[in-house]
């Protein structure tokens, strides 16, 4: 396995859907003795996908069975089944003879996807004016208090990781374990996107606009009003790949 895709041991941190920070790693969080050792081997590898940019220009896509074994500490036997769980998820693709990759959605794919993540981000919208306290839906206002001066453009790394966090934190906040669920699938594919789209045109500037009218929804408790700007905001995500992505035709 190249050096690009180096395995880094860390410990899961399971509040989290996935680490704020994209990178071009994978990184696999390192085994305890709380389950079943193919069960670890199979969160361990999940986990570090989720936190993997696979859009990455230069990510290897490529898993190495036998290496991964020997970084995890455990036989081939649990990778392999982990393996073959992650495909059933779609994460992964196992071709005879070939190998195993993870999966790089094409253009169509991810429009579908961010298309799909629009109505449960909505849907979670809705809930969290039903469900969130005040001091919930605050945090949200917190992630972009250092842009206040309308400065993203100056700070365009640490407004993408807000940003992400931003959208991360809607689906925390709803309260919802199924759309949780659905969407931690989606989560490789649209955070990826997101990040590397946030600075083209004048996206990050509208970005923040956008957010903080959402903001202003979900602290009114405005239901409707809240479901409606995040799915537009998705939507236009959308249209966004729809026109300028050309790199995954």
């Amino acid at each position: 396995m190249q050096a690009l895709l180096h395995v880094v041991m860390v410990q899961a941190t399971s509040a989290e859907l996935v680490p704020e920070q994209l990178s071009g790693q994978l990184v696999v969080p390192a085994l305890t003795a709380k389950a079943s050792v193919g069960q670890l081997a199979y969160e361990a590898l999940r986990n570090g996908i989720l936190a993997m940019d696979v859009y990455h220009d230069d990510a290897d896509l490529r898993l190495d069975e036998k290496t991964l074994a020997a970084d995890l500490g455990v036989s081939r036997t649990p990778v392999r089944e982990a393996l073959a769980r992650l495909e059933h998820e779609g994460l992964v693709r196992i071709v005879p003879r070939r190998g195993v990759y993870i999966v790089r959605k094409s253009k169509a794919e991810i429009i579908e996807m961010i298309t799909v993540w629009a109505a449960l981000e909505s849907m979670a919208a809705r809930l969290v004016c039903e469900r969130a306290t005040d001091e919930e839906i605050g945090t949200l206002r917190t992630l972009f208090s250092k842009f206040e001066d309308g400065e993203v453009r100056s700070h365009l790394n640490e407004y993408s990781v807000a940003n992400l966090r931003f959208h991360q934190r809607i689906i925390e906040l709803c309260q919802s374990p199924m759309i949780l669920q659905l969407v931690q699938n989606l989560l490789v594919h649209v955070r990826a996107i997101r990040g590397r789209t946030i600075g083209e045109d004048d996206r990050a500037e509208r970005s923040i606009v956008d957010h903080m009218h959402i903001i202003e929804a979900l602290e009114a408790r405005d239901s409707e009003l809240a479901e409606r700007l995040v799915r537009d905001h998705a939507l236009n995500l959308a249209d966004h790949v729809e026109h300028t992505v050309d790199h995954l035709d």
